[in-house]
């Protein structure tokens, strides 16, 4: 591990960038957050955007969630221990971690049996009313300030939330040693997990995405193969995939990826889609196939630093923009570019 930096004066301002109504950002001052007990204090370093930000941003909503107040948004961050709450070692601080940004209640039935991520109580970084991580200083449980090992960037600890995402999603579809893998959309998830299910041990990783640019780059990430749903019906080329993950979001993509499922075989819903969707009862009744949803993460990231550091996984190259606080919104709609991958923003950098 890096050496701690040494302690150093706290300000009592920080700038965050606050989501103040649909497609209205502002940078504003706010106190630095002090940390409550089994808490630490987190300079900010580098903020990843995921699609839920730019639900919240255009929308206003995501789901059930509703924007109702101003909310800062962002919860893939990584940076370094400022400070710390009572009840935790003041060794910490100068650490490099990465951020799990849950707070499950810890005493709940769902907790109890390690399902933490389904807690009723949760509080979850920029999901309302839970302002997120957009500013310069964030507070978060001790237990989930992960310290990253010696080798990982900055941008790639705060990739490691996505990446917890692909494994939690790999986990749910089952996926091992020389399994067949089928997963819809070539966007930041679908390649962090294609590279994911091959580290898993996957023989054959293939990914439809009805953009070309997207299908080139999900083949530099580990897809075996890369398919144009929109000029090839895939439940017709007999692929029998022992799993099929849903990253887009698309209702036609669920409904044929579920066709493309050999018997037993499992079917995970990750992409941000419509609330309600057709299925194809017939197929997953008559080829007992499962089919699930994967809803945020549970004890990934040991996991997720591990195959970064070994190189299992590659995430700083997905990095194809950096923002500060001044320009988050041009960070929320970078991808309108096809070519653009993961966008970060960093919270400390000046404009």
């Amino acid at each position: 591990m890096d050496e701690p930096a040494p302690a150093r004066a706290l300000p009592e301002r920080m700038r965050a960038s606050v989501l103040t109504g649909r497609l209205e950002l502002g940078v504003e001052e706010r106190p630095v957050p002090a940390p409550s007990p089994g808490d630490v204090l987190i300079n900010v370093e580098a903020v990843g955007v995921c699609g839920s930000d730019v639900h919240y941003y255009r929308e206003g909503r995501l789901g059930d969630f509703v924007v109702e107040a101003p909310l800062i948004l962002g919860h893939e961050a990584s940076g370094r221990i400022a400070g710390v709450g009572p009840g935790v070692d003041a060794s910490r601080i100068g650490q490099r971690v990465a951020i799990e940004p849950q707070r499950p209640c810890h005493t709940c039935w769902q907790c109890l049996s390690g399902r933490y991520n389904l807690c009723p109580r949760m509080e979850f970084y920029a999901t309302p009313p839970i302002d997120g991580a957009f500013a310069e200083y964030v507070t978060a449980p001790a237990l989930f300030a992960h310290a990253v090992p010696d080798g990982i960037t900055a941008e790639a600890a705060a990739l490691l939330e996505p990446l917890s995402v692909a494994i939690a999603s790999a986990r749910k579809a089952g996926v091992t040693p020389g399994a067949r893998v089928l997963i819809a959309g070539a966007g930041p998830i679908g390649v962090i997990t294609a590279q994911t299910a091959r580290a898993f041990g996957a023989r054959e990783v293939i990914i439809t995405d009805p953009v070309a640019p997207r299908r080139d780059r999900a083949k530099r990430y580990g897809a075996t193969t890369a398919i144009d749903p929109t000029a090839e019906d895939i439940t017709g080329l007999g692929l029998a995939v022992d799993a099929f993950i849903e990253a887009s979001g698309a209702p036609s993509a669920v409904m044929s990826g579920i066709r493309c499922v050999r018997p037993a075989g499992t079917a995970v819903l990750v992409g941000l889609g419509e609330a309600e969707l057709v299925l194809p009862v017939s197929t997953i009744q008559d080829r007992e196939i499962t089919v699930t949803g994967v809803f945020r993460y549970t004890d990934t990231w040991p996991l997720a630093a591990h195959l970064v550091a070994s190189g299992q996984v590659e995430l700083d190259s997905m990095v194809t923009g950096r923002y500060d606080l001044d320009h988050v919104a041009d960070a929320l709609d970078s991808d309108a570019d096809p070519q653009s991958l993961k966008s970060i923003v960093y919270p400390g950098k000046e404009s």
